[in-house]
């Protein structure tokens, strides 16, 4: 087996409010689906990750990376996420593995490991 491509499915509570979650960071909405929406997706450069109404998957969060260019973007980030009034669970850090990363709290309880490589590990 060869996986070519992964996209995360996250169960959220509310589409509208998690599309505007995301598209505060500068993500996009790509698509959605359904009268009402109950499925959708978003996207950041060729990163998409797809949002699911209620139960599809198992209940809860999940954790996931995201990966950035530079340390200084992630500083970037971490100060756009507060400029938001977004949850941030863990400062941004040099972490001993060779990340500088911050954790961002999405509001059905995701969490983000939004990192860089610190050239410090």
């Amino acid at each position: 087996m060869n996986v070519c491509h992964l996209t995360p499915i996250l169960n959220v509570s509310d589409m509208a409010a998690s599309f505007a979650w995301f598209e505060q960071l500068g993500w996009k909405k790509l698509w959605d689906w359904g009268t009402p929406p109950t499925f959708g997706a978003v996207g950041s450069g060729q990163v998409e990750i797809f949002l699911c109404l209620g139960a599809q998957g198992a209940p809860g969060g999940v954790w996931m990376s995201w990966f950035l260019g530079s340390p200084a973007e992630v500083d970037a980030a971490h100060a756009l996420a507060l400029q938001r009034g977004m949850t941030v669970t863990h400062p941004p850090t040099n972490e001993p593995w060779g990340i500088r990363e911050f954790h961002l709290r999405h509001p059905d309880g995701h969490t983000f490991r939004v990192g860089a490589g610190s050239g410090k590990g």
